[in-house]
Formats: structure tokens, C-alpha cells, sequence
């Protein structure tokens, strides 16, 4: 089993920045790839990022690519997502997931932490 758990959500100003943090417990950390979702009021839960077991590759939603930066630190265990030049688009619920591949889609990921709230204000 694997436990995740987010934290760093909070009410910032649009064009500030946040830093999300995801601690992760349970199985071998650098098994699993690593996701970034969000969810906004009425909307269903939207991909934002991912990055590899290594960390070497990363990808992004078009709508985060340029302002949000996803990383980890293996001997943590930690996932980060840096996100900077916020917009109040940007709003929403941010949960963390690992699964065994990286991937874009919610199915591809087998554990979830419980989500950290991310509120823009204009």
C-alpha cells in the first residue's frame, strides 16, 4: 500500500506563486511515476502533470506548460509542483497520484492522496 499526502495549497493573488508538495510512504518511492491532477468547482478532474521514476522526463497540460514545474527528490520520497504566474483559471483542488507508468489519464494511476486546495484570487 501507498500513502499520499499533499500539502502547500493556500489563497494567493493571481501572478504569485505556490509551491505543492506531495510526501509519499508505503512501497519503494522511485517505483512509481508520479501525477499532478486538479479539480475545479463543477468540473471534472483535468491532468495537469507527470514526471518519471528517474525524474528524467516530465510532461505537462497545455494550459500549465511555461508557469508550473513538477519534480522529486528520490531520497525524500517527495513530488513537487512549483506553479508560478497563477491565474484564477488555476483554482481548483490539487491531488498527487502514483502509478507504474507515466502517464496523463486518471486510470493509469493506483493511489491518490487526498488533495490540497488551491484558490487564486483577482
Amino acid at each position: 500500500q501507498v500513502q499520499l499526502v499533499e500539502s502547500g495549497g493556500g489563497l494567493v493573488q493571481a501572478g504569485g506563486s505556490l509551491r505543492l508538495s506531495c510526501a509519499v510512504s508505503g512501497r519503494t518511492f522511485v517505483l512509481y511515476a508520479m501525477g499532478w491532477f486538479r479539480q475545479a468547482p463543477g468540473k471534472e478532474r483535468e491532468f495537469v502533470a507527470t514526471i518519471t521514476q528517474s525524474g528524467r522526463f516530465t510532461d505537462y497540460a497545455d494550459s500549465v506548460k511555461g508557469r508550473f514545474t513538477i519534480s522529486r527528490d528520490n531520497a525524500e520520497n517527495m513530488v513537487y509542483l512549483q506553479m508560478n504566474s497563477l491565474e484564477v483559471e488555476d483554482t481548483a483542488v490539487y491531488y498527487c497520484a502514483a502509478g507504474p507508468v507515466q502517464a496523463t489519464t486518471e486510470r493509469r494511476y493506483d493511489y491518490w492522496g487526498q488533495g490540497t486546495q488551491v484558490t487564486v484570487s483577482s
